[in-house]
């Protein structure tokens, strides 16, 4: 139990975390890494790089949590978008003991003499309380995820019924139980994470991808954008995916996860905007809107030009289903046989202004996702428009160290590789 002591003590050293809360993640993933090398079949290899960003990530995470340690309602949002990606990872109570000796000995070890007795056993009790809260959280998930019509626990084998590819870099797998049973739904927006073990990696491999197509009951279709791989481990199950796995081939899945879902609390209009191969995470919130609702929609899509556009035929498919559907999209870069009005709308990147001219009357809930530059340039342009944090909805492709408490910022998405 944190005591009262504990909590302030805690809070207390919010600005040496601020200071060094990088050296810290990145010395505790060093240690326990080395001292458990079988954690790595749980982490991407990319992101524990020097320029990865999973240290800035859990550093962003733990300063919250200290931050609001005497509050930890304000944490909901971190709460739910971690114990999301543990689940999806198989991240189990017999892990957290392992994370937290690592955690309190690289506090001990950065901060040195400043890092008293008393300042590392309120860590080890606050450690204790957060963990508390996500193993409860995550068990709750899991109880979920298997308990449902169809659902199931751990890694599923499905076979890859068919690939089809969308653009010059991104093939869809459309994926059915290999044991023939049926499959749970799932609400658009969510993921789920596939496990591979490519040739001459020494350990396994897990990767999220976004379900992208709305729930049929019959299969589920993920969308891999192939990641360039001159130096793996960046690509590197990606390209095991386009170049090893055929049609008829198995893959380990999980069930679906995730918390980048449509409020249907709302009856308002949606905005939906994406960058690059943020489409396979909207795309199957635009098939439930159109087909299975009356609501307005705007969909406005960034790429880089006609060869890297996935999904166009689709989008303009369902943009005709009826009124009140809008399509955008916007190429960076033109070809001399693109066709305003039929390939593209525009060219340049969604910006403020462009949100602006096409922004639906009323209140509108945002949802946008996309690679850590296109989250950063929508989240200024909607700060700029004035669109506030409750009717913003995201998730960011990578670790993402930019969590304010409170607000449904980016989340944690493995799909870059």
């Amino acid at each position: 139990m944190l005591s009262d002591r504990q909590r302030e003590i805690v809070k207390a050293t919010v600005p040496a975390l601020k200071a060094h809360g990088e050296a810290i993640t990145r010395r505790f993933y060093g240690t326990m890494l080395a001292a458990h090398p079988e954690l790595l079949n749980y982490f991407n290899p990319a992101n524990q790089r020097a320029e990865g960003g999973q240290a800035r990530s859990l550093a962003a995470s733990v300063l919250a949590y200290a931050e609001n340690i005497d509050r930890l309602g304000a944490l909901g949002g971190m709460v739910e978008r971690i114990a999301t990606k543990h689940v999806s990872l198989e991240i189990r109570p017999e892990h957290y003991p392992i994370v937290g000796r690592y955690l309190l000995g690289a506090i001990a070890e950065v901060l040195g003499e400043a890092a008293t007795p008393e300042i590392l056993d309120a860590w080890r009790a606050a450690y204790g309380q957060l963990a508390g809260v996500m193993i409860g959280r995550e068990g709750v998930l899991y109880a979920e995820a298997a308990g449902q019509a169809g659902g199931w626990s751990g890694f599923k084998p499905f076979r890859v019924e068919r690939k089809v590819r969308e653009s010059e870099e991104t093939i869809s797998f459309h994926l059915v139980p290999a044991d023939g049973a049926g499959l749970p739904a799932f609400r658009p927006g969510q993921y789920v994470s596939v496990k591979v073990h490519p040739p001459g990696c020494p350990y396994e491999q897990i990767r999220q991808y976004s379900l992208s197509q709305a729930p049929n009951g019959r299969d589920y279709r993920i969308s891999v954008k192939r990641e360039a791989a001159p130096n793996l481990p960046a690509g590197l199950v990606s390209t095991f995916l386009h170049d090893a796995v055929p049609e008829g081939g198995t893959l380990l899945v999980h069930a679906p996860v995730g918390d980048f879902v449509l409020d249907e609390g709302h009856e308002g209009p949606v905005v939906l905007m994406s960058g690059g191969a943020g489409i396979t995470a909207v795309l199957a919130m635009l098939e439930h809107l159109a087909t299975r609702t009356a609501r307005e929609v705007l969909m406005l899509h960034g790429v880089r030009s006609r060869g890297h556009h996935a999904f166009a035929a689709r989008v303009r498919e369902l943009a005709a289903l009826r009124p009140g559907i809008r399509s955008v999209t916007l190429y960076e870069a033109v070809g001399a046989g693109d066709v305003p009005g039929e390939h593209h709308d525009a060219v340049g990147r969604i910006t403020a202004e462009v949100i602006r001219q096409h922004l639906p009357e009323g209140e509108a809930h945002v949802y946008y996702c996309g690679p850590i530059g296109f989250m950063t340039a929508a989240e200024l342009a909607l700060d700029e428009l004035g669109i506030p944090s409750a009717r913003r909805h995201s998730e960011a492709f990578a670790p993402d160290p930019s969590f304010v408490t409170g607000s449904p910022d980016p989340k944690l998405r493995g799909e870059a590789a």
